[in-house]
Formats: structure tokens, C-alpha cells, sequence
């Protein structure tokens, strides 16, 4: 049986500070999804390990104390050989949030890669040594495995000069500082989407909007990302639902000088405390907030959130010159037709008219059938972008092998 034989299955893993979320995809072609689930509250007491097939049925649901990321996806394979009868396990694939200045495609985990992606832990300190602990896990339990590690940034990574500068002085661009975007693989997904549906992207002028828990916009121009609204870090751009997006930088430092909070009480200010939760002082979940639109905070938070997302929206039309088609992915954006419409009021002057109905509905064209700019919904399959990145990168390992 070869490496990619159509009885292998592919792991698609991303792991978060207390969670291991993953996929199972069949490594034949077409890349099917047989599994998806996650291992929560690691090293919290009682953990959850829960599993869906692809008919999105329940399968395992399990609550057990799992100490750590090795413990997780040890739990992980062995259901997946003796309770999922999956077939044999041939490659994993890794959603690493930051690869770094020279990173512009997924890469084979290699010892050098490793070492190099610790060196840059501070550059995504809340996110790059939980990817770290996913990869050191497989390769303690499975140092055979081919591991492939896809990269957040890496699809932004040919944005103009003028998009990764950061005004600051310029001795600090050296030390990495600079302007690099994140949520790359739904970006590359959607674009390989709107290819596969017959979209003209190499001309049409489009937008991007992965709104989400996390959320960040993107400048579409031949395919290609020309500008996001994330920039140096995860924290920026949009309000988000625990993140406050841009602030003026001056807020930073009367919370560091005048407020007397340290560097760390900040972090968690802005990473964990602001956006929709910290406007709305209830939660950070869309659908709840969208719920209590009797509550005054809650009202607010979703409007805002709409406002600053417009008011990106507006701004990208200027690097582009135009604007042809809007797409809205990601938990929020692709099932909340009230943000959606919010977030579109007043942009007729761009072209932009939704059809009520349509977009209530949810399908995939929600804009009027005449208007200038084709508004749309794509779930986007970020897993599914993995697992494709690990199949070409595995085979082309082969083939160059000989194997």
C-alpha cells in the first residue's frame, strides 16, 4: 500500500492553548471528510473528546481527564484505530498561525523548520507554542509520520511593500516588525472556491470577509491578497469577539502609564476582554448577542461590530480602485444574515444591494440580481485546505524519492 494510497486517511490538527481540533479526510483525490471533532479544556480537570462523521452524527462523546497535548492526540489516534476503524494514518497536517518574513507556502516539518518557528514565538505568542506542542505530540507518538505545517501568513506573504510597512522608525522593520495578515488558508480556500464556480478572479476586483470568533478582511486584486485589515498580530483590524481590533495606540499607553496595568494585564485586555465581549459585558457569541437585541450593550455591541466591519470594507474599495463582488465567510459571516445585512446597509453608493429574501435564506448569491456588486456567502473548509496542501506536498515527496 503506497503513502497515498486511497486507504490511508490524512489528520488535519490545530491545536489551541486547552483544545485539539482535527479532521479526517480520506487521501484518495477528491479528499472526503470522514471525522471531525476536538479535545477540549485540555489540562483543565475534565476534558471533552468528541467525534462527528460526515454526516455530522455523534459518534464519540467522552468527558476524562487529559493532562496535555501529547495525552490529547494519543487519545486521538487510538480511537481512531479502534473505535473509528479508520484506515491507516499516512500524514499530518498542521495549521501553524505564523510562519515568519520568509514563509510563502506550507512546508514539511523538518528539525530546522521547528527551531525556526520557536524563534518566532514572539511574534505570535499566544498561538505558535500550542502548534509547536501539536507537532512535538505527533512526533512522539508517530515519528514516522510525514508531518506538513500550513501557515496562516503565508498567503499574504506577497502583499506590496507598501502594505507591510508599518510607520514606525525604520530600524525596527529588521527586527521583524511589520505587517504580515493571518486567516490565509479560509483566504486561499475562498479563492480556490470562487476558481472552481467560474469566477473570473483574475479580473474581478473582490472582498473577503472571514468574520468570525476572530475576524479580519482582505483585498483580493488577480487572486492575490493586496491588503487585510490584520496586520503585525491577530489582535488588529476588526473588532472581534474577545479582541478589541485597532485602538488608538495612545489607549496602550494611559493603560500602561496613567491606569498602572502591566504589560501582561494589558495583553489580556486586549486579546481576551475587548471586542464583542468587552462592549456588550455579556459574551463574546454572535448568535447569543443577536438574541438579546432587547439589551441595550448587546444592541450596541452588534452594532458596532457592523459599523467597523463596513468601515474597513469601504476603505479596501480604495486599494482596489473598484469593487466587483463581496464574500462573507467564516461562523459569523456565513450564518448570520442580520450582520450581514447591518454591515451592507448604506453601501448602495458602492453597488453593494442585498436581496432580503435571499439573504435571509441564506444561499450562496445574496445580492439583488442587478446590482453592480455580487454579494455572496462560501463556508469556507480551512481543514480542507490543509489536507490538500499535505496530499500535493506528500506526493511530491515521493515522487522526488523515488518511492
Amino acid at each position: 500500500m503506497s503513502l497515498m494510497s486511497p486507504d490511508t486517511v490524512i489528520l488535519v490538527i490545530n491545536c489551541g492553548s486547552s483544545s485539539l481540533k482535527f479532521a479526517i479526510f480520506a487521501s484518495d483525490p477528491t479528499l472526503p471528510r470522514l471525522y471531525s471533532g476536538a479535545v477540549e479544556r485540555i489540562g483543565m480537570g475534565q476534558s471533552r473528546f468528541h467525534v462527528e462523521d460526515k454526516a455530522r452524527s455523534t459518534v464519540l462523546d467522552a468527558t476524562e481527564a487529559i493532562a496535555d497535548h501529547t495525552t490529547a492526540l494519543a487519545r486521538v489516534l487510538a480511537a481512531l484505530e479502534e473505535r473509528l476503524k479508520a484506515p491507516r494514518l499516512c500524514a499530518v497536517g498542521h495549521r501553524v498561525v505564523h510562519g515568519g518574513e520568509d514563509c510563502d507556502c506550507p512546508l514539511p516539518v523538518t528539525e530546522a523548520l521547528e527551531e525556526r518557528l520557536t524563534r518566532l514565538i514572539p511574534l505570535a505568542p499566544l498561538h505558535l507554542p500550542h502548534n509547536l506542542a501539536g507537532i512535538a505530540a505527533v512526533r512522539q507518538a508517530r515519528p514516522d509520520l510525514p508531518q506538513i505545517a500550513s501557515f496562516d501568513t503565508s498567503f499574504h506573504h506577497g502583499l506590496p511593500r507598501l502594505a507591510q510597512l508599518v510607520p514606525l522608525s525604520r530600524e525596527l522593520w529588521e527586527t521583524g516588525i511589520r505587517r504580515y495578515g493571518f486567516h490565509g488558508l479560509s483566504y486561499e480556500y475562498v479563492v480556490d472556491h470562487l476558481r472552481r464556480d467560474g469566477v473570473d478572479i483574475e479580473v474581478e476586483r473582490v472582498i473577503v470577509a472571514h468574520l468570525g470568533n476572530g475576524a479580519s478582511m482582505c483585498a483580493l486584486h488577480q487572486g492575490r491578497s493586496v491588503e487585510t485589515t490584520m496586520g503585525f498580530s491577530t489582535v488588529a483590524g476588526l473588532m472581534m469577539g474577545t479582541r478589541c481590533g485597532d485602538i488608538d495606540p495612545g489607549v496602550v499607553l494611559y493603560l500602561l502609564k496613567q491606569i498602572g496595568l502591566s504589560a501582561n494585564e494589558v495583553e489580556t485586555l486586549l486579546y481576551q476582554r475587548s471586542g464583542l465581549l468587552g462592549i456588550s459585558g455579556l459574551t463574546s457569541d454572535m448568535r447569543e448577542l443577536l438574541a438579546h437585541q432587547d439589551e441595550a450593550a448587546a444592541r450596541e455591541a452588534v452594532d458596532l461590530f457592523c459599523y467597523r466591519v463596513r468601515h474597513h470594507l469601504a476603505a479596501l474599495t480604495a486599494v482596489l480602485g473598484g469593487l466587483d463582488r463581496v464574500v462573507f465567510t467564516g461562523g459569523i459571516g456565513a450564518n448570520a444574515p442580520e450582520v450581514r445585512a447591518r454591515i451592507c446597509a448604506n453601501l448602495r453608493y458602492l453597488g453593494v444591494v442585498l436581496d432580503s429574501d435571499a439573504n435571509n435564506a441564506g444561499r450562496r448569491i445574496v445580492s439583488e440580481p442587478k446590482a453592480a456588486v455580487t454579494v455572496e456567502i462560501v463556508s469556507t473548509d480551512e481543514e480542507l485546505m490543509i489536507a490538500r496542501h499535505v496530499r500535493r506536498l506528500t506526493a511530491a515527496t515521493m515522487a522526488h524519492s523515488g518511492a
